[in-house]
């Protein structure tokens, strides 16, 4: 059973692996993403995965090296990605680098015309952090429609079952 912690995360039966969702939800189109998000890492068929939510602001090295996998969500701000995002990358890069190499990691991108440059800073920083996506980065321009919400939960199961796995 899926629950919903004092602390804030969302939590599966039993103990498992931590999925450290880190996220820069400053519009409705981006809060819709993260619901979808999150609600696809607590789909029925997931089981021992601990999802704790974070805003990037507020994120810290700890919550970084205690995550076996990480999901992140920012919107393309002047075609990069938020500076609230910057900001987590900022303090986690060199404290985490070595020790969470390898580890799998999932994005979401909102713009309201253009996300490439926001997916490209995505990409190019976890792949300095050693980390390995469970998915190209999902995008999405404008308005957020059903095969969106739809894509966003998608991503959200992707990333838990693979933390789901010996």
């Amino acid at each position: 059973m899926t629950g919903v912690s004092s602390a804030g995360a969302l939590t599966g039966s039993g103990p498992g692996r931590r999925l450290l969702v880190v996220h820069h939800t400053a519009s409705p189109a981006l809060a819709e993403m993260l619901d979808s998000t999150v609600r696809g890492t607590h789909d029925e068929m997931i089981e021992g995965v601990e999802v704790v939510l974070r805003p990037a602001l507020t994120a810290s090295v700890v919550d970084v090296l205690e995550a076996d996998g990480y999901l992140l969500g920012t919107p393309a701000n002047i075609g990069y990605i938020s500076g609230a995002l910057k900001h987590f990358f900022d303090n986690v890069f060199y404290p985490c680098q070595d020790a969470t190499a390898g580890r799998p990691w999932g994005g979401y991108v909102h713009g309201n015309l253009d996300t490439s440059g926001a997916v490209h800073a995505l990409e190019s920083i976890t792949a300095g952090l050693g980390w390995k996506p469970v998915a190209p980065v999902l995008t999405v321009t404008g308005a957020v429609t059903r095969e969106a919400r739809e894509a966003c939960y998608e991503l959200g199961g992707i990333a838990a079952a693979t933390l789901m796995q010996p």
